[in-house]
């Protein structure tokens, strides 16, 4: 007997799909190029927001405000600002959001944030936010910000367990955001799991799907050892024999993270944000198959 249930993932179009997508901020010339061409590209999709991520100990602070203020000057796009606890007092961070507030910005993504380059843990700055929860208080104080927060459905690295990793999640929640994020995954089951259990633990916020389509897919296994997603083996072998080949690279990456996506939609997820890593053509691909489509006049 076949599973007929199974064939909700080839089902019609969605008509109920929102995405958002992610950001960093340009570092070269030529970087800043690669990127307005991409948010330009995405913006006809309509995306609920784009966030601009900071680098650790604050060193894109200046970066991540140019290019946010950008987005408000020249595009229709919602921008939502990373701010981290790393390297500052709570007075600064407090001055950083109050500018964003008075340019126009409404959304932030309250992010603990990486240690500085050089140290391999985290300790909070003595006059800081020592972590998000306590900067999701303090950002709340100085204007209504919509808040995003970051969400693991692999646990934390650093988290001593996973009902620890969960009980510190209601805690950003309970201090006022508005939403999570998740770390990006490749197995739909760790993501649909998780939701259940921050259900369960009484989290009722948006928690979207963070989606991270692997162009390169060497560079992307480095990384999820650092942050603690697992790259299955079956995703390895996909991508093999394929180092030489970035035409085949593209298509194999847009299948699976479309399949991903549109399994996870069977299952009730209408929610997803894009890690884009500036680059717009996959994500965009993956966006048209979900049936997110430039708005028509």
């Amino acid at each position: 007997m076949h599973d007929l249930s199974a064939l909700s993932v080839a089902a019609p179009l969605p008509q109920d799909v929102k995405v958002s997508f992610e950001f960093f901020p340009p570092s070269t010339e030529k970087m800043e190029q690669s990127l307005w061409t991409a948010m330009k590209r995405l913006e006809p999709l309509g995306p609920s927001f784009v966030s601009v991520t900071y680098g650790a100990g604050g060193s894109t602070r200046e970066r991540t405000h140019a290019t946010v203020a950008r987005i408000l000057k020249e595009t229709s796009l919602k921008p939502a600002a990373h701010l981290t606890c790393v390297g500052a007092t709570r007075e600064e961070v407090d001055e950083v959001a109050r500018q964003y507030w008075n340019d126009g910005v409404r959304h932030l993504v309250a992010l603990r944030g990486d240690p500085p380059e050089g140290e391999k843990t985290y300790t909070p700055h003595p006059g800081g936010y020592a972590y998000a929860n306590d900067l999701v208080e303090g950002l709340k104080k100085v204007a209504d910000f919509e808040i995003s927060v970051a969400a693991y459905p692999e646990v934390h690295p650093e988290a001593t367990s996973a009902a620890a990793d969960m009980d510190y999640l209601k805690k950003k929640i309970d201090a006022g955001a508005t939403r999570a994020i998740t770390q990006y995954f490749f197995e739909v089951e760790h993501y649909l799991r998780f939701l259940d259990k921050a259900r369960g633990a009484g989290i009722d916020v948006p928690i979207v799907a963070g989606i991270l389509p692997v162009s390169n897919f060497a560079q992307v296994a480095r990384f999820s050892k650092m942050c603690g997603a697992t790259v299955p083996k079956w995703l390895a072998e996909l991508f093999e024999g394929l180092e030489d080949d970035p035409e085949t690279r593209q298509l194999v990456a847009a299948t699976v993270a479309a399949e991903q996506c549109r399994v996870l939609n069977a299952n009730g997820v209408n929610d997803f944000h894009f890690y884009t890593l500036n680059r717009a053509d996959l994500t965009y691909a993956i966006c048209h198959i979900l049936g997110v489509r430039p708005k028509t006049v």
